[in-house]
């Protein structure tokens, strides 16, 4: 019976031992599992900051470009009340060219037409009008989204009360 009992003494801390060895197993595989799902968290964030900085980069190029599509847009009415055809015709194929070009990177007029909306409108001026007050009823300077985001307002003037409406108040 001696060796039952030297046997049994054997076997416990054998038992012991790889209990100990599962248990460390179980804590490695669970900190191997949060290091993955950190590594993940981080590799999203940084695409979406990458994204985020070309989307940035692309908006800095757009906005430069926009005083340039202004200045080939008066030089489109100006040529065209001189009748000057041939330069009327070429400043109209470099700025439908540009337009192209900033409409594939994302860039749309702001709409003009209707109620002022302050999200997309800024307006300079009020005047008296037969439209609607509060109507946009001239564009001094297009306005342009960039995506979703508001790259610049247009700058409107926007239908104030009725002339009639104005006067009646200033009687002498």
């Amino acid at each position: 019976m001696p060796e039952d009992v030297e046997n049994t003494e054997q076997a416990e801390p054998e038992v012991d031992e790889l209990e100990a060895l599962r248990n460390e197993n179980e804590e490695l595989i669970d900190t191997l599992q949060r290091v993955k799902a950190e590594f993940d968290n981080y590799r999203k964030r940084a695409m979406r900051d990458q994204e985020s900085l070309v989307a940035r980069a692309g908006e800095r190029i757009v906005k430069e470009l926009l005083p340039v599509l202004d200045d080939l847009e008066r030089a489109l009415e100006a040529a065209h009340a001189h009748e000057e055809a041939k330069l009327e015709e070429g400043v109209t194929l470099v700025h439908r060219q540009l337009e192209q070009i900033l409409e594939r990177e994302g860039l749309s007029p702001v709409k003009t037409d209707g109620k002022f909306d302050p999200h997309v409108h800024e307006a300079l001026l009020t005047q008296p009008s037969a439209a609607e007050e509060g109507a946009v009823i001239e564009v001094l300077q297009k306005g342009y989204r960039l995506g979703d985001r508001v790259l610049r307002p247009a700058r409107v003037v926007v239908a104030g009360p009725k002339e009639d409406d104005a006067s009646d108040g200033d009687t002498l």
